[in-house]
């Protein structure tokens, strides 16, 4: 049966995962319940049915099916993702009584220094990835990697074309760019630039 202290604890969890991690940096307020929901939801499921003998097939199975749910959903990007499975496993480490409590906080407030530190906005801030939509068919990745440079303004490190269309003299491509030191999101010029079109992932 799961420890009183880590219901409570899972709550506490949850509650600065969301409010204090994820809100003020994402702002966006329909994960908000997706991510309460999940985790009580999952919290309330496997406290009732979670034992020491059928807890971690349960547990397994709740991510698979919570996965299958999330896949029909509307697309997530991978940081939303991760806040979701934080969501999830709180839920069951706080529901299914497994570990004894000291572990299962331990293991909690593992899982909230980790998503502080990997989501933080100071960790990596000057890279990007960015879908362009180009108004010229480029053949040749050297080209296309020297304008994407000149346009962004910054240091392409990987292109991926998505799709060169060479009738209508359009190429789509996934482009991966570090800013220089005290650049600030998308270079000015590509705002500028009316030939081209970007949208942020």
């Amino acid at each position: 049966m799961p420890d009183t202290a880590l219901l409570a604890a899972d709550l506490v969890a949850i509650t600065a995962l969301t409010f204090v991690l994820y809100l003020p940096r994402h702002r966006r307020r329909d994960l908000v319940v997706a991510y309460l929901g999940v985790n009580v939801g999952v919290l309330a499921v496997s406290a009732a049915l979670g034992s020491a003998t059928v807890g971690p097939g349960l547990g397994l199975g709740l991510f698979g099916v919570l996965s299958i749910i999330r896949l029909r959903s509307t697309e997530l990007a991978q940081s939303e993702v991760a806040y979701y499975f934080s969501a999830l496993a709180l839920g069951l480490i706080g529901g299914l009584g497994v570990a004894s409590a000291p572990v299962g906080l331990a293991l909690m407030a593992l899982i909230l220094v980790v998503m502080a530190v990997g989501d933080s906005p100071r960790l990596l801030r000057r890279y990007r990835s960015q879908t362009v939509v180009l108004d010229r068919a480029f053949t040749s990745e050297a080209a296309l990697v020297a304008h994407l440079e000149h346009l962004l303004g910054a240091r392409v490190h990987a292109v991926d074309v998505q799709r060169l269309d060479l009738v209508n003299d359009t190429t789509w491509v996934d482009v991966r760019y570090a800013l220089p030191a005290g650049g600030t999101g998308v270079a000015e010029d590509a705002r500028r630039q009316p030939t081209a079109a970007g949208a942020a992932r």
